[in-house]
């Protein structure tokens, strides 16, 4: 055989070998960074891992939002060990995404945070349920916690009256697959975080500790939807406490109830025997009777000082309350509030 015809076989079987290379890189290209996701009308699709699943369960979520080579996935997945480090959380599945982005992001546990807000809370089983529906934790889970005495004196200091002043209201970023515990250890961090040196000097200033004033802002919270008038309030409240007189709130005693939808309380109501019954026992009650909000918080601390020792409800249903010095002026503005009600047919 001539060498120009050993050359050019050589030159054939080398362009087919390229060929052939080619082929298979072009394929192993595809396999690992070709598109593989069809999430149909939508651009992202959000993919929930819970805590313990394994690599069956991934597949088989992939699969319902729309992978579509399964072996391809599956080669990349076992090339890159994911099927033992499954990783639990909230992944932004995107149309479109390849193997190895898609691997790479499940294994590394690359997740999406979800945004947590919790407001007008009044009971730990409300509370419980508000932070549930961010949260793979369970209601369940949840309010277990915050009704065990043994683990929230252990691990904050409180019991399941206080517990919840510890829970500034705000809008946090939480990965999803937080546990029960991971909540309340992120709550503990906000709380230490709000309470600044600036927030604690005046809180001792007010002869209130951390926990009263959270509570008394929380009757507040109750009392008024005014911010310009809470301040004031909170400055009765604290001369009232200066003086040993009750309270006499009347949501501490709707709270004792356990019905917030009162719009009259009756003399009668006024003899439960409740901690929380301010019209029966001097001072604060044990704890909040909601988690109020921070503006309300804050305008306890900044409380107005004055001599007003009452306020009411004004009888034009305003949602404002004339404050009052001695107790005839006090009288004279709830009697017009109670005639208010009467012509309103409101007995209760």
């Amino acid at each position: 055989m001539s060498v120009y015809k050993i050359l050019k076989f050589v030159g054939v079987v080398a362009a087919l070998v390229l060929i052939a290379v080619g082929v298979v890189g072009y394929r192993l290209y595809g396999r690992i960074y070709g598109n593989n996701m069809n999430t149909s009308e939508k651009k992202t699709v959000f993919m929930y891992i819970p805590t313990d699943s394994d690599f069956d369960f991934v597949l088989s979520q992939l699969q319902e939002i729309g992978l579509r080579d399964v072996s391809s996935f599956l080669w990349v997945a076992n090339k890159m060990n994911y099927p033992s480090r499954v990783r639990s959380g909230r992944y932004s599945i995107t149309d479109g995404i390849s193997n190895i982005d898609l691997v790479r992001m499940l294994r590394s546990g690359q997740q999406v945070p979800v945004n947590v807000i919790f407001n007008n809370i009044r009971f730990n089983t409300q509370l419980a349920g508000a932070v549930a529906t961010f949260i793979e934790a369970d209601s369940a889970s949840i309010i277990a916690l915050l009704t065990d005495s043994d683990y929230l004196m252990e691990n904050f200091n409180h019991n399941p009256q206080t517990i919840m002043s510890m829970c500034i209201p705000n809008t946090y970023e939480f990965f999803w697959n937080t546990s029960a515990s991971g909540f309340l250890d992120r709550m503990k961090r906000e709380s230490d975080r709000f309470w600044t040196e600036t927030r604690l000097e005046k809180a001792r200033n007010a002869n209130l500790t951390p926990l009263q004033v959270i509570t008394m802002a929380s009757i507040i919270e109750e009392e008024t939807k005014q911010d310009s008038e809470k301040s004031r309030m909170a400055g009765v409240y604290v001369n009232r406490i200066n003086r040993g007189m009750l309270l006499q709130a009347d949501p501490t005693l709707k709270f004792a109830l356990g019905d917030f939808t009162i719009q009259r309380l009756l003399n009668r109501d006024m003899t439960i025997d409740s901690p929380y019954n301010t019209y029966r026992y001097v001072g604060l009650p044990p704890g909040p009777i909601c988690i109020p909000s921070i503006i309300t918080i804050d305008a306890v601390l900044n409380y107005e000082k004055h001599d007003y020792l009452f306020f009411c409800a004004r009888a034009d249903f305003s949602g404002y309350h004339s404050f009052a010095r001695t107790l005839q002026e006090h009288s004279r503005n709830a009697q017009a509030y109670h005639r208010a009600l009467n012509n309103s047919n409101i007995f209760r």
